[in-house]
């Protein structure tokens, strides 16, 4: 099982000394999150936590994902970046196309694209983007960045995007993997289908269990079940050497983990306190794994 550092809601300026910090210590990846922007009301409730609250406010810094990992791999050279999950519904997949392979081009295709449908009726509405039929269009929209990712001449004449023979260079050298999030039953077939993995939000042991089962039947009825597959999890009821492992037991092949949390620290603690629980997560955990 690999490793992966959430960077979640920490201040900008502590990213590239925390990329430098999660390489020496052996993490495989940093996980970056998204959110367009802070609505001051919501017509839908947050669908993670227990009361549909959001667990940020207005003042919480949100870098955007593609440009933080793009300064972060600038100053590694083998940590892998993924967006944990980026909300592709209120996107244009043509312009993100742009940006993907540009970030897997400067950071040496050490770059995947976790995408979910997104959850805010605003963030679709205010990009321009309808929230009805969102999950369609998300279906779409993934077609269409494997396409234009792939490289070469393409052409797209979708019920939602069209587009005549276009071309973006540089394209990626290897094919950008795309993990699909969410727990709903759409978002796990969607996985199943079309994912090379499948990313959670905060779940137990027990939850990731039944999910990870469920993928694995999905995979099957879609001819898929040899394909390399990631289980990328947040779990939030097993910690230190054992709980690890007892994730890997039931599938999970990545865990996303905050270790500065973990050990009783904020979002906003301090540079210094954060690598040296990185650096502890990794002597009492990833060196023992």
């Amino acid at each position: 099982m690999k490793f992966t550092l959430s960077v979640a809601m920490s201040p900008l300026d502590q990213l590239t000394e925390l990329a430098r910090t999660a390489e020496e210590c052996g993490f495989a990846a940093i996980a970056l999150p998204d959110s367009l922007f802070y609505s001051e009301q919501v017509s839908a409730d947050y669908p993670y936590t227990p009361d549909g609250k959001r667990m940020w406010d207005a003042e919480t810094p949100w870098v955007d994902p593609l440009v933080a990992a793009a300064a972060m791999g600038a100053v590694t050279e083998r940590l892998r970046f993924y967006t944990s999950v980026l909300k592709l519904g209120p996107r244009n997949p043509l312009l993100l196309a742009r940006q993907v392979a540009s970030v897997a081009s400067l950071t040496g295709d050490r770059f995947g694209l976790g995408v979910g449908v997104g959850w805010a009726p605003e963030e679709f509405e205010w990009c321009g983007a309808p929230y009805e039929r969102r999950g369609p269009r998300v279906d779409e929209a993934i077609e269409v960045l494997r396409l234009v990712l792939g490289g070469g001449m393409v052409e797209h004449h979708g019920k939602y995007f069209d587009f005549g023979r276009l071309r973006m260079s540089p394209a990626p050298n290897r094919p950008v993997p795309i993990y699909v999030g969410g727990h709903s039953p759409v978002a796990l077939r969607r996985a199943a289908r079309v994912g090379d993995g499948w990313a959670s939000a905060m779940m137990t042991l027990d939850e990731l269990r039944g999910t990870i089962d469920r993928l694995a039947e999905l995979r099957r009825d879609f001819g898929r079940a040899e394909e390399p597959f990631e289980i990328q999890a947040v779990c939030v009821d097993r910690f230190g050497l054992d709980g690890y492992r007892e994730q890997a037991d039931i599938g999970v092949t990545d865990a996303i983990v905050v270790p500065w949390m973990l050990q009783g620290h904020g979002f906003d603690a301090d540079l210094t306190t954060k690598q040296d629980s990185v650096k502890r997560f990794a002597d009492e955990v990833i060196a023992e794994f």
